[in-house]
C-alpha cells in the first residue's frame, strides 16, 4: 500500500505536489469513489485508480540512459512529426524524458517512467552536476574562465557556480574546446552562458551526467541503468 499522491507522481502524470492538489480538489476517484484526503493509502494491483477522468496503471519502473543525437526533439512525442528520444528506446513502458536537452545539443539523457524520480533530480534545490563540452568561438582568457565559474547574470537571474576547463584552443581557427560542468538546468543555459561572455557555442554536448557517462555508447544507442546507479542517483537528491 502506498500513499495516493505518491502513486499519481510515480505514474509519471504529474507531481506529487500537483498530485496532492488535485485530490483535494476532488479530481481523484479510488474505486469509482471521490477522495479528497492526502492520507489516502492504494494499491495499483487492486484498486483503480482514475485522475481527472484518466485512469492510471502499475508498471515497474524502468530507466534509460540515451546517447540523444544532435537534432532529436527531448519529448516523448511531437505534433509536427519530427523524430523524438523515446523513437530510440524499445520499451512498451510510457517513458518520457527526465529534463531536457535542446535539439542541437547531443549528449547524456536520462529517461524513465517514474515522475516521482524525474521530478526528484528536476527539483532545483537538488544539486546533480551535469558535464558539458562545448566548441566555442574564440580563446576565454583566465579571467572570462573565472566569471563563468563565479555565475553570470542572465535575463533570468545569475547562474549558480560552475566548474570550467578549457580544454585546448585553435589559434588559426579561432575556435577553443570547453568543458563545464553545471547543476542547474534552465532553458539553454550553457549556450547562453558562453553568448554572455563573447564565446558563442558552435557545437555542444552533454558527457556526464552525476557519476553516468557515456562510455560504450554511439550517437543514437542507450542502455537500461543498473540497480547500483539508480540508487547512486536517489542517494544524490535525498542527502
Amino acid at each position: 500500500m502506498e500513499r495516493l499522491q505518491k502513486v499519481i507522481a510515480q505514474s509519471g502524470m504529474t507531481s506529487r505536489r500537483k498530485a496532492e492538489q488535485l485530490i483535494t480538489e476532488g479530481k481523484v476517484f479510488v474505486n469509482g469513489k471521490k477522495i479528497t484526503e492526502l492520507g489516502t493509502k492504494v494499491d495499483l494491483h487492486q484498486d483503480e485508480v482514475v485522475v481527472n477522468g484518466i485512469p492510471i496503471e502499475k508498471e515497474a519502473p524502468v530507466y534509460f540512459l540515451l546517447y540523444k543525437p544532435a537534432g532529436v526533439i527531448s519529448a516523448a512525442s511531437d505534433d509536427r512529426g519530427r523524430k523524438v528520444v523515446t523513437d530510440y528506446i524499445e520499451t512498451d513502458k510510457r517513458i518520457f524524458p527526465i529534463g531536457r536537452l535542446d535539439s542541437d545539443t547531443s549528449g547524456l539523457l536520462l529517461l524513465t517512467n517514474d515522475g516521482e524520480f524525474a521530478n526528484l533530480l528536476m527539483h532545483p534545490k537538488y544539486k546533480v552536476y551535469k558535464t558539458y563540452i562545448a566548441k566555442v568561438e574564440g580563446v576565454p582568457l583566465r579571467e572570462t574562465v573565472k566569471k563563468l565559474e563565479r555565475g553570470i547574470r542572465l535575463e533570468d537571474g545569475k547562474t549558480a557556480p560552475a566548474k570550467v576547463k578549457v580544454i585546448r584552443s585553435d589559434i588559426k581557427k579561432g575556435t577553443s574546446i570547453v568543458e563545464i560542468s553545471i547543476r542547474e538546468g534552465r532553458n539553454r543555459q550553457v549556450r547562453r552562458m558562453f553568448e554572455a561572455v563573447g564565446h558563442p557555442v558552435l557545437k555542444l554536448k552533454r558527457e556526464q551526467y552525476g557519476a553516468l557517462t557515456l562510455k560504450g555508447l554511439n550517437a543514437g544507442e542507450y542502455r537500461e541503468l543498473k540497480p547500483h546507479e539508480v540508487k547512486r542517483l536517489r542517494e544524490l537528491v535525498v542527502t
